[in-house]
């Protein structure tokens, strides 16, 4: 079965040679693998036609894996600089619908934080888990818009003056919105539909202390209707938009680019840190049952990470730094400058060449084969572990 993979560009090739041709001391193999040397010497006897449609006697997956590594960094070398002024009233404009649909989305919201939730019976026996007193919130409700969505656009905009790059800004925000939103949304409307009381609904009832049934022995409230509806609202409660910083911030710092820098994992817990810290507040605050907060946060990371998704590549991915519109206009852009149609719609300035098992390299004459050759046991080893 063929596989495409994606090889560098000559100078990076160049560089790779010189460094296979230095000795290092590592343990031998008995593994037979290719020359990438070899690869690159009979590549560039080919014109990019013939280059295209050739069929490589080579399937070393590790190798392909070293080679889409190299390539990310490759790329993000070649960057390009997409300003707010020049690019962003476009982008923008590209992206309407989704603008009007986060409109809709909020319209929802607000008319879901309107309506009265649905009032479930709450009879004297359930009262003895909802006694709790009512607290006001260790981090107030003003706050969260600031640390949920303030805080990550004020991230996005350090790394738009870094990369220049309005299409990780505008993606980045158009992401986290959805995903608030969208969990908002969904949020609310379990909160109304199942109406589960608060671990303080007993006060919020009965703010006197002196409790009140009816014939069927459901409550029968007499404290603040604001009180009453919001103590209808514990389930469940979720946290998105530091989900999708932490991504983000994932991302931007490189956190699985196998260098083992343990630092940088422990600032992808930061966001995940503070939204568990708030999560734990409103459980010591008795404004939700612990239930609740374990089912919104799960609830949350998953349309936060399906929004993420939407626009940028994941995490560890080689090309995770930047959003796809990124390298779909860098590649415009390059095409357009060298006068050249785009290879396969992702790489930029490099050739396709697709590999296959090595049983297939008799399919190719003899002026066009590959010989295998065997490397020395420090290439080998270079090789085989990713480390050229």
């Amino acid at each position: 079965m063929k596989t495409p993979v994606t090889l560098l560009t000559d100078p990076f090739i160049n560089n790779l040679c010189d460094d296979l041709a230095t000795p290092v001391n590592r343990p031998p193999t008995n593994n037979i693998t290719f020359s990438l040397c070899e690869i690159h010497r009979i590549r560039s006897t080919f014109s990019p036609i013939e280059l295209k449609n050739t069929v490589m006697p080579w399937n070393l997956p590790f190798l392909r894996n070293m080679f889409q590594r190299q390539e990310g960094r490759v790329r993000e070398v070649d960057l390009g600089a997409f300003y707010i002024k020049s690019h962003g009233t476009k982008l923008a404009r590209s992206h309407m619908h989704d603008w009007l649909i986060l409109v809709l989305l909020a319209v929802i919201e607000i008319v879901l934080n309107i309506i009265h939730p649905f009032y479930r019976f709450v009879g004297k026996d359930m009262m003895t888990d909802l006694k709790y007193p009512m607290k006001e919130n260790t981090v107030p409700v003003w706050a969260v818009p600031i640390y949920s969505v303030l805080l990550p656009i004020l991230v996005f905009t350090f790394f738009y003056f870094r990369r220049r790059d309005v299409h990780d800004l505008h993606h980045a925000i158009l992401g986290l919105l959805f995903a608030v939103l969208i969990t908002g949304v969904i949020t609310d409307a379990i909160k109304d539909a199942v109406g589960r009381p608060r671990p303080d609904f007993f006060w919020r009832c009965f703010p006197d202390g002196v409790d009140n049934y009816d014939t069927w022995g459901d409550v029968i409230c007499h404290g603040k209707d604001k009180d009453i509806k919001e103590g209808h609202k514990s389930f469940p409660r979720s946290f998105a938009g530091l989900g999708f910083l932490a991504l983000y911030m994932t991302a931007k710092i490189k956190v699985f680019d196998r260098s083992g820098h343990v630092a940088k994992l422990c600032i992808l817990f930061l966001p995940l840190l503070m939204a568990s810290l708030v999560a734990v507040s409103r459980v010591d605050d008795y404004w939700h049952h612990w239930q609740d907060v374990f089912a919104g946060g799960i609830l949350g990371l998953f349309v936060a990470t399906m929004c993420y998704l939407q626009f940028f590549p994941a995490p560890y991915h080689s090309e995770g730094w930047g959003p796809y519109a990124y390298f779909r206009a860098l590649e415009e852009t390059n095409s357009g400058t060298r006068g050249d149609a785009p290879v396969d719609g992702v790489g930029v300035g490099m050739q396709n060449v697709e590999i296959a098992n090595l049983n297939q390299h008799s399919r190719r004459n003899s002026s066009n084969g590959f010989r295998q050759v065997s490397l020395s046991d420090s290439v080998q080893v270079d090789v085989e572990y990713g480390r050229v």
